[in-house]
């Protein structure tokens, strides 16, 4: 049975003082990329006082905001990961088969909201995002907890080779992460090289929590691009910290 959202209490609840959600497709997360909203910030019982969703183009750039939004206020250019310490501030991403993935730092008080397909995966927007974190708000690698949402998964997800070519390149533990279909496509199991990535990096694998939730053979729960062949709608997934009251 499909739920509105889905929380990974081992990775961050309330009393971390952080709030995050999954979407799936009966969530009523509504987001304008490139602006701040607060009237979505009342429902499902969420805390946040501003929600942010920003243009997506499957890159590795990410948006660092380290000071108060006010709503309506517009955020020109095109971002896939989106940082911020300040509470209050719920950060969004929105998928349809790719990789979204939260990250918080419980001690430094920093959160993150990644966007991640193939083409953002390969070119390492996690381990990017992760380091940001590091560089920029003081935070330890040891420290940062993640969590890896519903996905387009290795039961589901056929890749081509120039996708297999791209992924040999970065990856040398590349066949832990594909199952050959024949000599020139294989399913490839984004999930788990994000989670591969994200241990490279450093993390604790105690640290790393992932939702096993196909997004192509579960259409009750979540849209799909490579099913439906058509970008119909989106999950959005978020992730902020809980203001003081």
């Amino acid at each position: 049975m499909a739920t509105e959202v889905i929380t990974v209490a081992s990775f961050a609840s309330a009393a971390d003082g952080v709030e995050h959600f999954f979407g799936t497709r009966l969530s009523a997360v509504p987001v304008t990329p490139g602006r701040a909203s607060t009237h979505e910030a009342g429902s499902q019982g969420h805390r946040a006082r501003v929600i942010l969703s920003v243009k997506q183009v499957h890159g590795t750039d990410a948006l660092v905001v380290d000071r108060p939004v006010e709503e309506g206020e517009r955020f020109e250019g095109g971002w896939d990961a989106l940082v911020t310490d300040q509470p209050g501030l719920m950060v969004t991403v929105r998928t349809a088969d790719c990789v979204p993935v939260l990250l918080h730092d419980p001690k430094r008080r920093v959160v993150a909201a990644v966007h991640a397909g193939w083409r953002g995966a390969v070119a390492g927007i996690v381990p990017k995002t992760a380091a940001l974190l590091v560089s920029r708000f003081g935070a330890r690698v040891k420290d940062l907890r993640m969590a890896i949402g519903p996905s387009a998964g290795p039961c589901c997800y056929e890749v081509d080779e120039p996708v297999l070519t791209r992924l040999r390149h970065v990856f040398s533990e590349w066949p832990s992460v594909v199952s050959p279909v024949d000599t020139q496509k294989a399913h490839l199991d984004l999930r788990a090289f994000v989670r591969r990535q994200a241990l490279a990096e450093g993390l604790e694998a105690k640290h790393v929590a992932t939702v096993e939730a196909c997004t192509i053979c579960r259409p009750e729960a979540f849209y799909s691009y490579r099913r439906e062949g058509v970008v119909k709608a989106t999950m959005v997934s978020g992730i902020a910290l809980v203001p003081d009251r």
